[in-house]
């Protein structure tokens, strides 16, 4: 992810959710995370475009990052 944050950060705003934080527990809460990874990927309003569970590989995160980006 990190890479990808590396490479894309101008474009996308990466944020992340710590399991053990609660002060992120709203954010959680309104996304139905689950446990760790569970990954989201939101429009600009906040809405889930996609979503992965579990651990997933690098070449779909990007490939489902540069599709929203357009």
């Amino acid at each position: 992810m990190h890479g990808l944050e590396a490479k894309y950060g101008n474009q996308v705003t990466f944020v992340y959710l710590d399991i053990d934080d609660p002060a992120t527990k709203p954010f959680k809460s309104q996304l139905g995370y689950l446990y760790q990874p569970h990954l989201f990927l939101l429009d600009g309003q906040g809405d889930p475009l996609k979503e992965w569970l579990g651990y997933t590989v690098e070449a779909e995160l990007e490939a489902a990052l540069l599709a929203a980006i357009g």
